[in-house]
Formats: structure tokens, sequence, C-alpha cells
């Protein structure tokens, strides 16, 4: 499935995908909010929960960028 499939997916469908299909890769926690990083073939799946709530409140989609670079624990300035 390539990122263009995923995106013409219904929301459900993209969480039922992500869940039954994705590999887990890590959790970071900000504040209130915990963001869940899954693989899918060649892109990355972020579900974002509300921490207070239990709830998932968003879900996105990327291969590269400031959205994956959170997930590294290298300092921005070095």
């Amino acid at each position: 499935m390539t990122l263009y499939e995923y995106k013409m997916l219904s929301e459900d469908e993209q969480y039922d995908t992500v869940f039954s299909k994705g590999k887990f890769l890590d959790i970071v926690i900000e504040g209130n909010s915990k963001y869940v990083l899954y693989a899918l073939d060649k892109f990355f799946v972020e579900v974002i929960w509300d921490n207070e709530k239990d709830e998932i409140i968003g879900i996105g989609q990327f291969k590269e960028g400031d959205s994956l670079d959170k997930y590294s624990n290298v300092p921005k300035e070095i």
C-alpha cells in the first residue's frame, strides 16, 4: 500500500489498517498528548491520544520531516 492509497481510505479504515498491519515503533508523551508511531509499508502513521480522556484525537501520515524528528533522541542543538 502506498501513502496515497492509505490517505484515500476513510478515517475508520485508516485506523483499522494501522492497528492491524502497522508495526509499532515508538511512543512520545508531550503534556497531555501521547504520540504513537507505526510503520506501514514505506511510510509512517502517527496516532495521537489524549492522555486525560484516554481517547484518540487524531492521526497523521508522513514519510519524513518534523513529525518524524520528535522520535529521535538526537538533540536539536549539539
